[in-house]
């Protein structure tokens, strides 16, 4: 038979081809009718139904490639279409609603409340049954809502309960910001069509209608977790082994999470291909034993092939208490892919079998494809196989300690091609990538596998033992702790643009692909460019404003050729996260940049100040500028780690590279009496050579644009400006937009704000003005390079590029208003 007609080059090529269909189809900003999708994917099954009879042919096997590419497409289309269909009707937003339902996984408790994902039975709005989508995403917390006192929850929810309860709804909707967290594609693959809050007050209580009524898996999870807790308590290790053993990877803290990717150690940290497979074969190995000694069971099936079946429903059974995640998933599939294949008696090469398992993974969610986990799973695999040495006939190890030798080279190989070989596929995911993980893994590896795993695993059935392996996680954190301190334990870049990707993904490949030295030295400079990507930075004389999308609060970035400002530091969204950690040292990373040369806190509310303390945490600030009073906290912590203040006061001025900077309020009277935090809001402008200036104006209010107009007048004028209080009604004076004359106006609120920013009657001026309008709930982060060109006021269409959303949009983005300015 030729390559061409073997089953397994067959199966490659169309496995192949369904994957670059799926992944084709994942670029769509917008879905195709769903009339057209059938039409595709009816019309390629026929074509290929025609282009079967003759695949031994190369061109017949191109064409069939194509059919099936196009089917993989086209379903995937009609998949998605179906589960944008269930998300939350728009007219539902907001309204006060009855949910009948089950808590479908495990919750997540925090200390002002509860998450968790409830799988909707019924639904009724004043007495009217609605329809609600399948899942939804709820938090139940206590505290004061819309001005109404709601309770928490009287006692613990647990998977499997069934709840009546009051809510308030709203659609899919996440902060979107330059290689941000994308949370509207994380819930559209987890089919969770709303998110919302539980309201339960006396009028409307939360009711309890049975204690277990499904989810068998999850409520063995949480008791699983609950006994755990039990025996270890609730700190770090008691987190990882939740992890490690039912992939509650919630229990592990942030601090953690920080300590394992330094150190390139989160891949053990959760259920992992290398677990599952462990797992598998220690079951196949016990079901293999007994099954021999059973005097019948061998003549009905052999003793190889049940030891197989048995390792397959066990690690099938492991990945699905674990919960099914992307390395359990593609692990089980490969299992399931040599056990089949061996029971039929055929042998396909390692790469046919790593891409069927790839192929199986996302037949089941196409948008696992998304994911690093996926591609970290897969290269890695594969990697293995590419740089695996040939070895001549009779070159086997003789002795047990030949064979000890030889596996301990191999367990080093092994650990080399991961950790240099999946480095390039770290910079491009996450930009950035462990300079101690080689060593970090040499122990951490065979520690967390052949220990610490079995343990958890064990202390099932007696639970002391993990005490045992709390204790291991404890000394292995010790020492990962030891090894992040060092200077240069992690080495960060900017994004990279996709040339530099593709040469660094070429490098790693190039160094491990089994090829004469010389040519492997070509990797080094292959891979300087994503190591080091160029920056894009402007020219002097010129600034770039980017407004990040933070929600209800504000957050800027003004960078210079030389210099980078930062006007605020946007929420505190819970007590343990805030703006700076989700948003802008993500964003500050991605950009490349190292140093926040002034830090300008514009007034102490919680909204603008909420993530100030872990900007200054995360990277090197060099001075900060604001309104604090002397013994607020933030003032403290600067003064901690050498951060010199300065009061914002009007008439400061200074320059960067070309680019004039002047604080314009407050007057240095406001700070010395008594006021309202929003009067002492710092206002900032900022212009380039060549005239083109912006104006942040934090949280002022009427007096404070008077104030403005009478110091300032018509050197206000401004191309963008930052619209003063997110849009309240408190602000944004005919008389002050007629002197600022802005061209673009950026409003930063949060979406279905609850305070209702924007501000209806204060759009209107703006439109009378015909100044166009960008909302960050809208629009994502907004990017403005100074001197760019801008919607005009006699109606211009307004440039494209402006707004991440629109840069970046997919179908599954939150699509039910246009982020583009609104120009009359």
């Amino acid at each position: 038979m030729t390559p061409a007609r073997s089953p397994a080059a067959c199966a490659t090529v169309l496995a192949g081809a369904w994957l670059g269909g799926v992944a084709l189809q994942l670029q769509q900003a917008a879905l195709w009718p769903e009339s057209l999708a059938w039409g595709l994917g009816g019309g390629a099954l026929l074509l290929a139904l025609a282009a079967w009879r003759r695949r031994g042919r190369a061109v017949a096997l191109a064409a069939l490639a194509l059919c099936v590419a196009a089917m993989g497409f086209a379903s995937t289309s009609l998949r998605a279409g179906h589960r944008l269909q269930q998300r939350l009707p728009l007219a539902l937003e907001g309204q006060d609603l009855l949910v009948t339902g089950m808590v479908a996984e495990l919750p997540r408790s925090g200390l002002t409340g509860t998450r968790f994902v409830l799988a909707t039975e019924s639904a009724t709005q004043r007495g009217l049954p609605v329809a609600l989508p399948p899942r939804l995403s709820l938090g139940w917390y206590r505290g004061v809502d819309d001005d109404s006192l709601v309770s928490g929850p009287a006692e613990a929810l647990r998977a499997g309960q069934r709840w009546q309860l009051p809510v308030r709804l709203r659609q899919p909707h996440g902060s979107f910001n330059p290689h941000g967290f994308d949370l509207e594609l994380w819930m559209f693959e987890r089919g969770l069509g709303a998110s919302g809050t539980v309201r339960a007050r006396p009028a409307a209580p939360a009711v309890k209608l049975a204690e277990d009524a499904g989810a068998p898996v999850e409520r063995l999870r949480q008791s699983l977790r609950d006994a755990l807790q039990r025996q270890v308590g609730e700190g770090a290790a008691a987190g990882v082994l939740a992890a490690l053993l039912i992939g509650d990877q919630a229990a592990i803290q942030g601090a953690d999470w920080d300590l394992f990717r330094i150190t390139g150690v989160a891949h053990l940290m959760s259920i992992s291909g290398l677990h599952v497979t462990m797992f598998a074969w220690l079951a196949g190995t016990v079901v293999g034993a007994l099954w021999r000694r059973h005097p019948r069971l061998p003549l009905v099936l052999p003793a190889p092939q049940a030891a197989r079946w048995g390792g397959l429903v066990a690690a099938a059974a492991y990945a699905v208490l674990a919960g099914w995640g992307v390395p359990a998933q593609r692990t089980v599939g490969m299992i399931a892919a040599v056990v089949l294949l061996r029971g039929a008696g055929v042998r396909w090469p390692l790469p046919a079998v790593l891409l069927a398992a790839a192929l199986a993974v996302v037949l089941g969610d196409p948008w696992a494809l998304l994911q690093p986990g996926f591609w970290l799973s897969f290269v890695a695999v594969a990697l293995l196989v590419v740089s695996e040495p040939v070895q001549a006939a009779g070159d086997a190890p003789r002795g047990r300690r030949a064979r000890a030798v030889q596996a301990l080279r191999a367990g080093l190989r092994t650990q080399v091609v991961a950790t240099v070989g999946l480095a390039p596929l770290s910079l491009v995911f996450f930009q950035q990538v462990s300079l101690v993980g080689f060593a970090a893994n040499l122990a951490a590896i065979p520690l967390v596998t052949l220990l610490v795993v079995p343990l958890a695993m064990l202390g099932v059935l007696v639970p002391p033992l993990w005490s045992l392996a709390a204790g291991l996680v404890q000394a292995l954190t010790a020492v990962l702790q030891g090894l992040a301190s060092l200077p240069l334990a992690q080495w960060s870049a900017a994004a990279a643009p996709p040339w530099a990707m593709a040469s660094g993904l070429l490098a790693g490949a190039l160094a491990l692909w089994p090829l004469p030295a010389r040519l492997r030295w070509l990797a080094l400079p292959l891979a300087l460019p994503l190591l080091a990507p160029p920056l894009a930075r402007p020219p002097a004389g010129q600034f770039e404003l980017v407004a990040a999308d933070v929600g209800q609060g504000t957050a800027v970035l003004v960078r210079t050729s030389g210099h980078l400002l930062l006007f605020d530091t946007g929420p505190a969204y819970t007590p343990d996260a805030d703006a700076g950690a989700r948003v802008l040292l993500p964003l500050l990373r991605a950009r490349g940049e190292t140093r926040v040369d002034l830090l300008v806190l514009s007034h102490r509310d919680s909204d603008h100040v909420g993530g100030a303390a872990t900007v200054m945490a995360g990277l090197p600030v060099g001075a900060l500028t604001s309104s604090l009073a002397d013994d607020h906290p933030l003032r403290a912590t600067a003064q901690a780690r050498g951060v010199p203040h300065n009061p914002c006061s009007a008439g400061q001025r200074w320059q960067w590279d070309g680019v004039r900077f002047e604080i314009l309020h407050p007057a240095a009277q406001d700070l010395a009496g008594p006021a309202r935090p929003n009067a002492l809001s710092c206002v900032l402008s900022v212009q380039a050579t060549g005239g083109a200036r912006a104006l942040i104006t934090g949280d002022i209010e009427a007096a404070q644009e008077t104030a403005l107009l009478q110091r300032a007048g018509t050197s206000l004028r401004s191309e963008v400006l930052l619209v003063p209080h997110h849009g309240s009604k408190t602000s944004s004076t005919p008389a002050f937009l007629d002197a600022v004359q802005a061209r673009l106006a950026v409003v930063q609120a949060g979406y279905r704000s609850r305070y209702g920013h924007p501000a209806p009657e204060v759009m209107a001026r703006y439109e009378r003005r015909g100044i166009a309008v960008v909302r960050s709930d809208r629009c994502g982060a907004l990017t403005w390079p100074a001197g760019a060109a801008l919607a005009a006021p006699s109606g211009a269409a307004a440039p494209a590029g402006l707004c991440a959303r629109d840069v970046a949009r997919r179908y599954w983005h939150h699509a039910s208003v246009v982020t583009a300015p609104v120009v009359p």
